[in-house]
């Protein structure tokens, strides 16, 4: 399946905005799906269930899915990497991804490196892929101003990500807003590619949940949940893992304010993401969580959130300590998602060798 898109960018030139993230339900079915999560700065937090794994598994059973614990990704600051921290990790991940709900017989389901074709396809889409659109992103120049020194990887990690994407003739990429600028430009190399050696490449396109996309912190709600913060300071983020005691603590010391507004609009950043979280955990509706609220204290919403994430939390623990009490069964999971992966990605990856001239 192949396609190219006359609105992009022309070859060397600048990217163009080619594409407009589109709500979830938008994803027509049976669409091919792909996404992936780092396994860096601890395990996953609340806001990576609700922004992505919830939905993932909620479309489980209506969307062609490929999910992946993308390792390589962890290599673009390699001061910050411990081997045998990162190998631990990206098993804790996958286990997770299997917690809570994602089911290896309806699903593709593996680990980045364990295939060489991420890293082949990366190499060629570098190699068409102008400088200038690297610099111009977002999150690139964020973390590089933060570092006297800056690898390469880091620079380029957005290509690893569109070869992640291209390899599997993905339709559809579920993404939180932060993220659209990143698939945005897989689509303008995918572009680019098929212009100059032609038709390679399907167009993927962003979808952003529509809602709970972007979980602030409980510590400070002007900045989403993130596992680099919770790694630094306790009461950042509610960890998937975390013991009851643990999710007290942090709930109830949540930010808010000195009020006593429980209405969406109005509230102020940290009451309305606490509202939030009730709201798609509760699988509520605005005006519901609004009445349920109404007249009440913070420490009322507070106890509810608490409550509802307790509920949620402990049987995706109890199923993730049955996997991780048998890891090489766990192993042996990855092992056949990565062979399911392989007979995805080898024949693209060929494909686009023989675009450009190379291999047998």
């Amino acid at each position: 399946m192949t396609s190219t898109d006359p609105t992009a960018g022309s070859p060397g030139g600048s990217p163009a905005n080619a594409s407009v993230a589109a709500p979830d339900e938008t994803v027509p079915p049976r669409a091919r799906v792909f996404s992936g999560m780092k396994p860096t700065d601890g395990v996953l937090h609340l806001g990576n269930y609700l922004g992505a794994l919830r939905g993932w598994v909620a479309h489980q059973d209506e969307r062609d899915s490929v999910f992946c614990v993308v390792d390589l990704h962890a290599l673009t600051i390699p001061e910050a990497v411990d081997p045998a921290e990162l190998r631990s990790t990206t098993r804790a991940i996958a286990a997770l991804y299997f917690a809570c709900g994602l089911d290896p017989e309806r699903n593709v389901v593996f680990v980045q490196s364990h295939l060489t074709e991420h890293a082949e396809c990366t190499w060629i889409l570098n190699c068409v892929t102008p400088l200038g659109w690297l610099h111009r992103m977002t999150q690139f120049k964020a973390q590089a101003e933060a570092r006297e020194s800056v690898g390469s990887g880091l620079l380029t990690y957005p290509v690893l990500q569109a070869a992640d994407i291209l390899l599997y003739d993905t339709e559809v990429v579920p993404v939180g807003e932060d993220q659209v600028q990143h698939i945005e430009l897989t689509r303008d190399i995918a572009v680019r590619f098929n212009r100059l050696f032609g038709d390679t490449f399907v167009l993927p396109r962003a979808v952003v949940p529509k809602a709970a996309a972007r979980v602030m912190g409980l510590d400070d709600p002007l900045a989403k949940m993130s596992k680099s913060i919770a790694a630094e300071r306790a009461g950042h983020a509610i960890g998937l893992l975390d013991s009851p005691a643990v999710l007290k603590k942090a709930i109830m010391s949540a930010v808010t304010d000195s009020g006593r507004e429980t209405r969406f609009e109005h509230a102020s950043p940290g009451v309305r993401n606490l509202l939030t979280i009730y709201q798609v955990l509760a699988d509520a509706k605005v005006e519901q969580v609004e009445e349920r609220f109404a007249g009440e204290g913070y420490g009322t919403l507070k106890k509810a959130v608490l409550e509802v994430v307790v509920e949620t939390l402990t049987p995706i623990q109890a199923r993730d300590a049955e996997l991780m009490r048998d890891p090489a069964e766990l192993d042996a999971i990855l092992a056949r998602g990565a062979e399911q992966a392989r007979a995805m990605a080898a024949p693209t990856l060929a494909r686009v060798k023989a675009a450009v001239g190379v291999g047998a």
